[in-house]
């Protein structure tokens, strides 16, 4: 079977921490998802236990995707063999998984209850009248986006868990992702701080004052014996590390074009986006005008007079929220930069702390 080959990933060493919650992220096609579909499929074999499915999206379920997510599985007998050939694969029917087989016609039939359930965030408000009392091990797949975010995320993903779990304690989640963005709404609502500094291979466990709350936080290594699919990705491209060593995806964004001098700043702005704190300047000079952003090492001296963009809402007047939503001639003109492409950035990382800003900032869902 797929898992058991130490070419891809699995459950072991994270298991052997006992968290409620299980955050694993990763390179891509690693085998996160097939191990933990495996212990679905494997605790309702031995023990009649049932496993749900979430997905942010409705439509990741619809049609093919629905029907596709348990085929690695099947395609390696995994089914026929954990029910000793009484099964043979697995049928999807409206939010549902079914073991099934053939008659000696070709006809599908399926057993009468499934082993596993979907659900997904913005369909959350539809399943709340339903028990789900067999369900021991949800599977949250692909909860890192690269994208956007449902707004208010992290409530509906909780809101999702109390309908299933309801007043049971006995429930292991599992929440998987691709390296593709270190910037996200699950990580600052969950207190996982150290993520942007954890080292591939390593588990830190968090736990939460005198709660038997317990988080586990693996960084899947990359397999010893590189996947025969990396030759397809071996482009001179950082953003496919992601694909072939699970290093954080990270874009190329342009940097300073020129050197500039104190006097050429023309304006001075200031961006709080989770934990980062960025300097924003106006730059004006000769036949040049564009704004650049870099770290600010230092501490806000004028928070009552300069214009600030934070997340968090202040009701001071120098204060605003999105920068994709200006009120004023000023923050016209800063919207003016980003649309005609006319920022340029300190480094890569504060691309991605801008371009995460910016994607929350037109979503109002924070990234």
């Amino acid at each position: 079977m797929k898992n058991q080959d130490n070419q891809f990933f699995r459950l072991d060493a994270i298991k052997e921490k006992n968290a409620t919650y299980n955050v694993i992220y990763g390179e891509r096609s690693n085998g996160k998802s097939y191990a933990v579909l495996e212990e679905i499929l494997t605790r309702y074999c031995k023990y009649g236990e049932n496993g749900a499915i979430i997905r942010r999206w409705a439509e990741d379920f619809k049609g093919k995707r629905g029907n596709s997510i348990f085929a690695p599985l099947v395609h390696n007998n995994l089914v026929y063999n954990l029910t000793g050939g009484t099964w043979e694969g697995v049928y999807y029917y409206s939010g549902r998984w079914y073991l099934c087989k053939e008659d000696e016609n070709g006809k599908i039939i399926k057993q009468e209850d499934p082993f596993c359930y979907a659900f997904a965030l913005t369909d959350a408000e539809h399943d709340k009248s339903t028990s789900y009392p067999k369900v021991t091990t949800i599977l949250f797949d692909e909860f890192l986006s690269r994208q956007a975010y449902v707004p208010d995320e992290f409530v509906l993903f909780m809101n999702t868990l109390s309908t299933i779990i309801r007043y049971r304690d006995d429930v292991k989640i599992y929440m998987l992702g691709n390296t593709v963005n270190q910037y996200c709404p699950y990580f600052n609502e969950m207190g996982l701080k150290h993520v942007k500094q954890q080292k591939k291979g390593t588990i830190d466990v968090y736990t939460y004052g005198d709660s038997e709350l317990t988080v586990a936080v693996q960084y899947a290594d990359s397999p010893a014996k590189k996947k025969k699919s990396d030759k397809y990705f071996a482009f001179d491209n950082p953003k496919l590390k992601m694909i072939t060593s699970g290093a954080w995806e990270i874009a190329l964004y342009p940097h300073c074009p020129v050197k500039y001098k104190p006097k050429d700043i023309k304006f001075t702005f200031f961006i709080k986006f989770e934990d980062e704190l960025l300097q924003c300047e106006v730059i004006m000079f000769d036949k040049y005008n564009f704004l650049f952003i870099h770290r600010k090492t230092t501490e806000l001296k004028n928070t009552k007079k300069d214009l600030i963009y934070d997340t968090n809402y202040n009701p001071l007047h120098n204060y605003g929220r999105k920068i994709t939503n200006p009120v004023n001639k000023i923050q016209d003109k800063i919207s003016w930069y980003f649309a005609a492409d006319k920022v340029f950035y300190q480094d890569n990382l504060v691309g991605e702390v801008v371009r995460n800003y910016v994607n929350w900032s037109k979503t109002d869902r924070l990234l």
